[in-house]
């Protein structure tokens, strides 16, 4: 049977796209669309730094032509003199960090030159987490032809920095993620449902509309919505959103990001 899905603008916080997409290859691409629809970023770049003293980029997409020099600059040795480095370490745990709001004066003449001015670079945000010994730094970035980030996108960065910081860290860990189908067959509340309950909760997550599971499972209309009604009342949840929270609380925990 042929699969049918209606693909809508995702909701203000919705990063559902960029989880669905961890351990895959095309996860830069669909990261960097997820923060353009949500707050116009323009550039994103990952670092992974280690107590020992490490650093390494792991990820450089957008729209900054020497992303990539940028990136081995920081790792090569920037990394020592960027100001955010005490707030990284400060801030070690589980918890997802976000880190002071960019102000040209917290760099030094160098750092500013390299990487602001020649780069175009006029504002970013950023987040991290601490997964054992790696601190996984997330960096969002807008250029001169964009302007800077306004107090709205800011807001909704900070909203979703914790879901983009734990699926970044789940993307790049060496342990390979679990599918959706294993996830909800051995994670508890997602086990808990029945077989059927599952396969709707499953498309539900991959952006299908009632009527396309409806279509896909070869099931009614109203017995959708029966099986998403218990599932949800399973899960003590109401909506869509919450069901995603679940997963990527799943993907995110200590059987997660280990």
């Amino acid at each position: 049977m042929q699969t049918h899905r209606i693909v809508l603008d995702p909701p203000a916080g919705d990063v559902t796209p960029a989880v669905l997409a961890i351990g895959r290859s095309d996860f830069p691409k669909v990261l960097i669309d997820t923060l353009r629809r949500q707050a116009d970023v323009g550039h994103c770049m990952v670092f992974a730094l280690s107590r020992a003293g490490a650093a390494r980029c792991l990820l450089d997409a957008g729209n900054i032509p020497i992303g990539g020099d940028l990136g081995a600059a920081y790792a090569g040795q920037f990394h020592e003199s960027d100001p955010n480095r005490d707030a990284l370490f400060e801030g070690e745990g589980s918890a997802p960090i976000m880190l002071p709001s960019f102000a040209p004066r917290m760099y030094g003449a160098r750092y500013r030159k390299i990487f602001f001015q020649d780069s175009g670079i006029v504002d970013k945000c950023a987040t991290a987490i601490w997964t054992e010994d790696t601190c996984f730094y997330v960096n969002f970035y807008r250029i001169a032809a964009q302007g800077r980030f306004s107090a709205a996108q800011r807001e909704r960065l900070g909203t979703i920095a914790p879901a983009i910081a734990a699926s970044v860290a789940r993307h790049f860990q060496e342990k390979p993620t679990p599918d959706l189908a294993t996830l909800f067959a051995t994670r508890a509340p997602l086990a808990s449902l029945t077989p059927r309950e599952q396969e709707v909760c499953r498309r539900i997550l991959a952006g299908f509309s009632s009527e396309a599971i409806s279509q896909d499972l070869g099931i009614s209309l109203h017995s959708t919505l029966t099986y998403r009604k218990r599932a949800y009342e399973r899960l003590g949840i109401s909506s869509q959103s919450e069901l995603f929270a679940i997963v990527l609380r799943l993907l995110a925990g200590p059987r997660g990001l280990n």
